[in-house]
C-alpha cells in the first residue's frame, strides 16, 4: 500500500512545510499524543478514487495504515531533529514551489478547456503533416553468401514456391516459419539496402538479384503496397488532448516568463 500511495507523500510533505493546519474533525487515529485528521484520509481517498480504485473498507484501512505509519516515521525524524536541518529546509521549500506549479498548471487546464473544434482542427493539421510515406508488405529470404541467393532466385524462375523457400532455406528464424512473411512497415524501419530495393518493386514482383545487407544477402518479394490510413480522432482523442494541454502550459510559462522582471 505505501508503494501504491507513494504520491501522495510529497503533497503532504509539501501542505506540511507550507504549515497546513489539522482540522478539527474526529482524527483518522491518534498517534502518540498526535491526531491525524480525517481531511488527509479523504485526500489520499478522493486521488486513489480518481485514478480507478473502489472506495471500500480494505482500502480505507490501507490508507489508515499508511498514514499511521507516515506519522510515526515523521515524529522520529522530527525528535532527532532533522526537520530543522539546512537541507530538509531548502527540501520543503522546493516541494512548495513544486506543488503550486502542478496546481497552478491544473488549474489553468480545468479553466481553459479545450473545444471539439479547436481538437478536430489540431487532429486534421497532424493528418496533414504525416504526408503520403507508403506501408510495403514484403517477404523475403536471407541467406548468407550470394551463390546461394543466385540458387533461390533459379528455383524460382522454375517455379519453386517462394514460400516454400523461405521455409526451407531462410536464416531469418522471425520471418522463415512464415513463409518469409514481414509483414506491414515503411521501408525505414529496415537497413537502408533493403527499403530501398522494396521501394522499387511493384506489387507481386521479386528482386531480380540478391540484395546485399550487414545481415546477408536477401530475396524480396513485394506482395503490397498502401498508404496508411490514420487513426480515426476518437481513438486519439486522449493523446491529443494531453498534446493540447502540455502547449496551453508551455504558452502560459512563456507568457509569464515574458512579463516577469528578472535581474
Amino acid at each position: 500500500m505505501y508503494n501504491k500511495i507513494r504520491f501522495v507523500p510529497a503533497l503532504l510533505a509539501a501542505l506540511v512545510a507550507a504549515g497546513a493546519v489539522h482540522a478539527a474533525d474526529k482524527p483518522v487515529a491518534v498517534v502518540n499524543g498526535v491526531s491525524i485528521p480525517q481531511e488527509e484520509m479523504d485526500f489520499i481517498l478522493k486521488h486513489q478514487t480518481e485514478q480507478g480504485a473502489q472506495d471500500t473498507p480494505e482500502l480505507r484501512a490501507k490508507i489508515r495504515d499508511f498514514l499511521v505509519t507516515q506519522e510515526i516515521i515523521a515524529q522520529e525524524a522530527a525528535k532527532e531533529g532533522l526537520d530543522k536541518t539546512a537541507d530538509f529546509q531548502m527540501e520543503a521549500k522546493l516541494a512548495h514551489a513544486d506543488l503550486l506549479r502542478n496546481t497552478l498548471f491544473a488549474s489553468y487546464v480545468k479553466n481553459h478547456p479545450i473545444s471539439d473544434d479547436a481538437m478536430k482542427a489540431e487532429y486534421d493539421k497532424q493528418v496533414a503533416g504525416m504526408g503520403q510515406q507508403k506501408e510495403y508488405h514484403a517477404r523475403h529470404i536471407l541467406v548468407k553468401t550470394e551463390a546461394e541467393a543466385n540458387a533461390i532466385l533459379a528455383s524460382l524462375k522454375k517455379g519453386k514456391s517462394f514460400e516454400a523457400l523461405a521455409k526451407e532455406k531462410s536464416q531469418d528464424e522471425g520471418s522463415k516459419a512464415n513463409g518469409g512473411d514481414l509483414g506491414w512497415a515503411q521501408p525505414d524501419r529496415y537497413v537502408k539496402e533493403f527499403g530501398e530495393a522494396l521501394t522499387h518493386l511493384a506489387k507481386g514482383q521479386t528482386t531480380d538479384k540478391p540484395v546485399k545487407s550487414q545481415f546477408g544477402y536477401h530475396i524480396i518479394r513485394l506482395e503490397d503496397a498502401r498508404v496508411p490510413a490514420p487513426p480515426p480522432l476518437d481513438q486519439v482523442k486522449g493523446q491529443l488532448q494531453q498534446m493540447m494541454q502540455r502547449q496551453q502550459i508551455d504558452t502560459l510559462v512563456n507568457d509569464l516568463k515574458g512579463k516577469a522582471k528578472v535581474d
